[in-house]
């Protein structure tokens, strides 16, 4: 590797490490957002008359919905759920407000909440003479607009209280739900149908699979390959066309023996789905289609060694084949679970054979269309021939696979979406030094050292982008009110002026407020902490930062002191003494 090179390589190193390596720490969780209409939540300590507790507060747009029962939900289990947990309080049951109704595309009436609203999780028993705790809630369920559902979520959510000072907590009111809590999947009736009738829903089921827009960019892929191996001979263009169903049948195989083990040895079900409410598996199918999309782009091929392909029976064929439809498959989940969740239902509440022989007719469905294109040679005789167009449209499909793998890094939880994004240019910067720095004619020891380098750098740049820590401090929103009303409590407030695409305010979080020593001095003060985010023009941190305190941009942060005139501001990412000087002097002669 030349000079020029090596440059390239540790620029790219001191770039990522510098300004990237921040964590991504807010003060709430976004759960979702989609075309313009968002809902984001935070937990904080209140009362609800009597009871002391924790809220989750809900802030939002009103087309932006979560469901209030399960029987309503767009499949069981996907309800709004909401849990506490803490090692040294225990929680009563979870107190839901009376929610609101919509009605569907279908034109049926679902209960929903929406907008601003709020969960109360509250303390049982004693909390008298208790002193710090921490207390975390999990949120899950599934959230959509009138015109997309996206991926079910879990979130957690976690904040530090003082119960010896849960007399002062803010109090909340709000008319409760009928029955206390949301419907749950358990009480909900399993659909009534004979084995034949269920069994023909999965074939179509199955069938369904083809047609979903999320794998319509590897269908061109797929038919492409059936041509090639068409020109192989009737025999062998049929035997590699089985291999790909095979690659299909593998993938709902798995499914079948994962829920035969959670049957068996845990005594639950496998919810359709559920994978979706893992951040990893989304932003591992997100990267996933990002390197594809690469591949699309001619950015680097796939070869198998000449000792393997020059074998009789071309192996390496046949486990390409299998590949592709294993792929196809996985690639089908993101917009099947609605359709496929009643089948997963009912062959769940069968004999456990009956119920892996449903899962399996699915696979049976999605494989039957590839089945007929290889059994009957003429059909693939009438696609048209290869030539230009055909790399032209190979690039365009890589362009839909992008725009899919915007759809699902949008779906990831507010702080991982920039690192999932960021790591997705560092992954594709090692794709091209894998595929274009070296050659056919690159020397062995060159070319896997050039590569071992891209390998090191994706993994190093994985770690480093995303591994997502919790903020040490509690940040509430900005909101001028709250300001001021600290203020005048006699109590310190601390405003961090920040914004997404500031790569300096992410700088400040990591060599500032990073720092325990700060986070803890905010907390034993009782400073309250403001995130003010100016992404965006219309935000009204945004306007009031000019209007108000006078600063023209980010980052900024201020400290207003008890009973002192005036404030101290700091510009820029090395204040982390001094802000830590002038919180230890809060409150002290």
């Amino acid at each position: 590797m030349d000079s020029r090179r090596c440059l390239t390589v540790g620029f790219f190193f001191v770039v990522f490490g510098f300004f990237v390596l921040p964590v991504f720490g807010a003060e709430s969780v976004e759960i979702g957002r989609s075309e313009g209409e968002f809902s984001k939540a935070h937990l904080e300590p209140v009362r609800m008359g009597d009871k002391a507790g924790v809220a989750v507060v809900f802030k939002g747009t009103e087309d932006f919905h979560y469901y209030a029962s399960g029987e309503t939900a767009p499949a069981p289990g996907l309800e709004l759920k909401i849990e506490g947990e803490s090692d040294s309080i225990d929680f009563a049951e979870t107190v839901f407000p009376k929610w609101g109704t919509i009605t569907d595309p279908l034109g049926k009436t679902v209960e929903v909440y929406a907008g601003e609203f709020a969960v109360f999780l509250p303390f049982e028993g004693d909390i008298a003479g208790k002193g710090a705790a921490e207390v975390s809630a999990t949120i899950s369920g599934i959230a959509c607009t009138t015109k997309v559902c996206l991926a079910p979520f879990e979130k957690k959510l976690s904040v530090k209280v003082d119960l010896s000072k849960s007399a002062s907590w803010r109090e909340i009111k709000f008319e409760k739900a009928a029955t206390g809590t949301t419907e749950t999947a358990a009480a909900m009736e399993v659909p009534s149908y004979t084995v034949a009738v269920a069994l023909g829903l999965a074939l179509l089921a199955g069938l369904s699979l083809n047609i979903m827009p999320c794998v319509w960019p590897v269908l061109p892929i797929i038919v492409m390959r059936l041509v090639e191996q068409a020109k192989e001979g009737k025999g062998k263009s049929f035997t590699l066309g089985l291999a790909f169903c095979v690659g299909i049948l593998l993938f709902f195989t798995a499914l079948a023996g994962v829920n035969i083990v959670l049957q068996v040895f845990y005594g639950t079900v496998l919810q359709w789905g559920d994978q979706f409410r893992d951040p990893r598996f989304v932003a591992g199918m997100a990267l996933l289609l990002v390197v594809l999309a690469l591949f699309m782009f001619g950015l680097f091929t796939i070869t198998v060694p000449s000792s393997i392909s020059s074998k009789s029976g071309s192996g390496s064929g046949y486990s390409g084949a299998v590949g592709m439809g294993f792929l196809a498959a996985i690639l089908s989940t993101p917009c099947s679970f609605a359709i496929l969740a009643a089948v997963f239902l009912w062959a769940q509440a069968q004999p456990l054979a009956l119920g892996t022989l449903t899962i399996m007719v699915i696979g049976v469905g999605m494989a039957v269309p590839y089945l007929v294109l290889v059994s009957v040679p003429g059909l693939l005789s009438r696609t048209p021939k290869p030539g230009r167009w055909m790399e032209l449209f190979k690039q365009a499909v890589g362009f839909i696979l992008l725009v899919i793998a915007a759809k699902l890094i949008a779906a990831l939880p507010g702080e991982q979406r920039m690192g999932a994004v960021l790591y997705a240019v560092a992954l594709s910067f090692c794709v091209w030094m894998w595929g274009s720095w070296v050659g056919f004619g690159t020397k062995a020891v060159k070319k896997w050292t050039i590569r071992a380098i891209a390998v090191a750098l994706a993994v190093w740049s994985g770690f480093a982008l995303l591994g997502v820590k919790e903020s040490l401090i509690a940040w509430e929103r900005y909101d001028a009110g709250v300001i001021a009303s600290a203020r005048e409590e006699g109590r310190g407030v601390l405003i961090k002026f920040t914004a997404d695409w500031c790569m300096t305010c992410t700088v400040a979080d990591v060599r500032v407020f990073s720092r325990e020593d700060i986070a803890d001095l905010i907390e034993e003060k009782a400073v309250v902490a403001i995130k003010a985010d100016t992404t965006v023009a219309d935000y009204q941190a945004t306007k009031d930062m000019r209007s108000i305190y006078g600063e023209p941009g980010v980052p900024v942060t201020i400290l207003f002191r008890p009973g002192k005139e005036g404030d101290i501001r700091w510009r820029g990412m090395n204040f982390g003494e001094e802000l830590k000087a002038e919180l230890e002097k809060l409150y002290s002669n």
